[in-house]
């Protein structure tokens, strides 16, 4: 798997034993962790923020051998979820892991299916809940799928040894409850580094070296299928949810942590743990070591609450604040029917001193916290220290603003330089200055980017791999056929089935644009079914093109992406051939960004053995230049910049290239496909170069001194 980081010089520490310091990042420690709790498999689907847990457990493909562990890269989350049912039958420990909630939504399907017979074994889903202004996503929580199916939800505290013991306890929740378990993780605990004391592995009693001799024997109360259904509604309710709220509250996976300011409370999801106790302290009402003055509740688990806790808590209490990210506030409701059936009168404070919706970033809490001691005043508050505290935050903001004049500039992601799907978008704004404007249907990955500035194409972008199938009810009331854009990544992860065999079934007649780079680059360079190599070092030999003339598409057509003037007429020929049907166009070229890493180690090895090395530059020749920049509004590429004019008679800047350029050729073939000026020039670099091949250069920098003294 080629990843975007490796983990092979830190696996070693997967091997720790018992009584050795663990010192490392989040998500090692949550594999470290799977390896003490005994699991037999373990799934996913490569996506950040938890991506990384796949990642490791193939960079460290030796040790899984050793002892019996499946690791298996999903083509989506649904494939990941439906692992998850070797457990329903079988005393088999397994966990999966995706980037949430989208790739929920993807697995909701099978997690129902899960949900409902239950499980023997233990299963734990590792969510990354990518939430707030930091994340690629829609914005919803995983809270909202866990209550709906009966999976129990884990939000750890971010502390390693912590977050370590949670999944542990999560896999004893989901076997002594028989029902999945969900461990949500935020961007910054996957990523924190830490400590804590190691345990042995476990490994699993039945393993891919140790197996079953007999499969399980037949229950058809083991199926998610009715009538047995019916059953297992009454079993979630009756005999499920009492067994985890015992567990929970017999092993206290929730926390109670004491203060002098007994009047009030906080009651708080784990994962926001230390930002709360970090702005207490800026309030003067905790110490550098996390003990506050003020009581709170931590919900390391926050599906399901358990009434008894809660109500033990919040007795005798004025006022409680509940801390809970995101909207709906199903925990501020549950807490309001809790204690109002336990006839508990203790006020409840939460989206209506903090926000409704958004992350609960550091200024967000504190001004909610400020707004909920202000409105209750507990004794032993100091007064002047709150002042001064919301003095200083109003001035942080006076300040930042003052040092604005004007807004800044929106600065929204882009393609990175030399990539590969760049120049696709530059020839559709090629060719929609002869046609017109035409739908586009855009699709998640790194082309989303096209639907900002300079390109601005994507008309929408429904989920990962359905801008086809999106596009079937458009496509007929267009005057032109619609263009859908799609990655191989989502191709082959819900585009092939959704929107390739949806339009062939229905004869819809619309184009499909497929970005060929090999990767799933958004992710970080994991391999796919159509990657020159596969996890293991061997080719997976499945191809889009070969499959989609299996399918029987009418129209293909593959085509470099870099060759912008070729795919404008491809797209052109596209639009207005007669040949009815799903017409499909392969851009092919490799994502740049894993190009360059190939090609350092390429290169490196090169120089190392005195071999010629050639790197490729573009530059502008200011004389030739117009300034006309059209370039750079067609390609929008991060290393053309502008310059002043070095001719004392012309006043408009002239394109530059900066020393970013990755030798991509785009710039120049641009300005070839739009016929603008030809003031791009190839140069370059060449390391170790050939006795004549330095003789030449030495004698074209005489005969260029001559003319140009």
């Amino acid at each position: 798997m080629s990843a975007e980081r490796s983990f092979t010089r830190e696996i070693d520490k997967l091997r720790l034993g018992a009584g050795e310091t663990f010192h490392g990042e989040g998500i090692l420690a949550v594999t470290k962790a799977l390896l003490q709790s005994g699991v037999a498999y373990v799934g996913g689907y490569q996506g950040a923020p938890v991506s990384h847990l796949i990642d490791v457990l193939v960079d460290s493909a030796s040790l899984m051998d050793e002892m019996g562990i499946h690791v298996e890269t999903c083509a989506n989350e649904a494939g990941a979820a439906a692992m998850l049912g070797a457990s329903i039958n079988y005393p088999l420990r397994g966990a999966v892991s995706w980037k949430s909630i989208v790739g929920t939504n993807v697995a909701a399907d099978a997690l129902s299916n899960l949900a409902s017979p239950g499980v023997i074994g233990g299963a734990l889903i590792v969510l990354g809940e990518d939430y707030g202004e930091g994340a690629s996503i829609i914005q919803e929580r995983s809270l909202s799928m866990a209550m709906k199916s009966g999976i129990w939800l884990i939000d750890p505290r971010p502390e390693l040894a912590h977050i370590v013991d949670m999944v542990e306890q999560s896999f004893a929740l989901s076997e002594a409850t028989n029902a999945p378990v969900m461990m949500q993780l935020r961007i910054r605990a996957c990523h924190m580094q830490g400590q804590f004391t190691a345990k042995d592995n476990v490994r699993a009693p039945f393993n891919t070296r140790d197996r079953f001799p007999e499969p399980a024997k037949f229950g058809y109360g083991r199926l998610s299928h009715p009538p047995s259904t019916f059953l297992h509604e009454t079993l979630k309710v009756e005999q499920r949810l009492p067994a985890a709220l015992k567990f929970i509250r017999e092993n206290r996976l929730n926390e109670f942590r004491d203060g002098d300011m007994g009047g009030i409370g906080i009651v708080l999801q784990g994962g926001l743990h230390n930002v709360v106790v970090r702005r207490l302290q800026a309030l003067g009402l905790a110490d550098p070591f996390g003990e506050a003055r003020v009581p709170m509740l931590v919900l390391n688990v926050i599906h399901p609450l358990v009434p008894d806790e809660i109500t033990a808590f919040c007795a005798g209490k004025d006022a409680v604040l509940v801390v809970e990210e995101g909207n709906p506030e199903y925990i501020e409701h549950q807490i309001h029917t809790i204690l109002r059936k336990a006839d508990i009168q203790t006020r409840v404070f939460g989206k209506d001193v903090l926000p409704a919706a958004g992350e609960y970033a550091a200024p967000v809490v504190q001004e909610g916290l400020i707004a909920f001691l202000r409105a209750t005043l507990p004794p032993g508050l100091d007064i002047a220290r709150l002042a001064a505290a919301e003095a200083r935050q109003a001035e942080i903001r006076e300040q930042a603003e003052a040092a604005l004049p004007s807004a800044l500039p929106a600065r929204p992601p882009q393609f990175c330089t030399g990539c590969p799907e760049r120049p696709v978008f530059s020839a559709i704004k090629i060719l929609e200055r002869d046609v017109g404007k035409v739908h586009i249907s855009a699709d998640i990955g790194c082309h989303s980017f096209a639907t900002l500035e300079p390109f601005s194409l994507g008309n929408s972008i429904l989920g990962y791999g359905m801008s086809l199938a999106s596009a079937a009810a458009v496509a007929p009331f267009q005057a032109k056929r619609s263009i859908s854009i799609m990655g191989d990544g989502g191709f082959w992860h819900n585009g092939l089935a959704s929107g390739v065999v949806g339009t062939l079934l229905n004869r819809g007649d619309s184009i499909l644009l497929i970005m060929q780079n090999g990767y799933t680059s958004a992710t970080g360079q994991q391999t796919i079914p159509n990657s020159a190599m596969g996890r293991d070092g061997t080719p997976p030999g499945m191809q889009i093109e070969a499959t989609l003339k299996t399918l029987g598409v009418p129209w293909l057509r593959r085509v470099r992406s870099y060759s912008v003037s070729e795919m404008a007429e491809t797209l052109r020929e596209a639009l207005e051939t007669p040949v009815a049907g799903l017409k499909v166009i392969i851009a092919e070229g490799e994502c740049q960004l894993a190009r360059q890493r190939r090609l350092r180690g390429e290169n490196a090895a090169r120089l190392a053995a005195g071999a010629r090395v050639a790197l490729p530059r573009f530059g502008v020749d200011d004389d030739i230049c117009t300034g006309d920049h059209s370039c750079i509004r067609l390609s929008g590429c991060p290393s053309l910049t502008v310059k002043p004019n070095p001719d004392p008679l012309r006043d408009d800047p002239v394109a530059s290239v900066n020393n970013g350029c990755v030798g991509c050729g785009l710039c120049g073939e641009v300005a070839h496909a739009a016929a603008l000026c030809p003031s791009f020039y190839r140069a370059e670099r060449v390391r170790n170069a050939g006795r004549m091949e330095r003789t030449l250069a030495g004698l074209r920098r005489t005969v260029i001194g001559w003319m140009a003294p």
